[in-house]
């Protein structure tokens, strides 16, 4: 369920609610990174505080109305920072990566340009050409089984299933 940004204003204080407001879209593009850094880690203190107050309340378990209607607000609370958070991590995670598609790109043109500048290594083939390189006979020799023998272990299996289905049986 998400919160409108009406909603957040309601719930938070006017600084919160500032920096709240710069985790939405529109603003939250234009933030450098270091400003955007500062951000995510103020989000995640104030929900781990928010985070923090609910399970100690959790812990008193105070039953009173007013106590629960407290909590349901922290809650809420809690929500709103979570929920800011959240976009605020996703976009600094799409600024890293285009960090990092960045400085892959600059090592890949930097190697580029190291190959470009290389000599190339091309010997001369010398004042005749050369053969290359001779094939070398195997001295065990190809034909290991002789092909006047490649069907007789076959051949002698039939003939001696062909003599005991011939004989009388007893």
């Amino acid at each position: 369920m998400s919160t409108s940004i009406a909603d957040e204003r309601r719930l938070l204080a006017a600084d919160e609610y500032e920096r709240i407001a710069r985790s939405h879209y529109p603003s939250l593009a234009g933030i450098p990174r270091d400003e955007l850094l500062d951000l995510v880690r103020w989000l995640r203190e104030q929900r781990g505080k928010f985070k923090g107050q609910i399970r100690r309340r959790m812990r008193r378990s105070k039953a009173e109305a007013d106590s629960q209607d407290r909590e349901r607000g922290l809650a809420a609370k809690k929500q709103v920072f979570a929920r800011a958070l959240k976009r605020a991590n996703g976009h600094l995670d799409r600024v890293l990566a285009a960090e990092k598609r960045a400085a892959m790109r600059a090592g890949m043109q930097a190697a580029l340009e190291r190959k470009r500048r290389a000599p190339r290594h091309h010997p001369s083939s010398g004042r005749r050409a050369h053969g290359g390189v001779q094939p070398i006979e195997n001295p065990k020799g190809a034909d290991i089984v002789q092909p006047s023998t490649v069907g007789s272990i076959t051949q002698a299996g039939r003939v001696a299933q062909a003599r005991r289905d011939s004989k009388p049986e007893a």
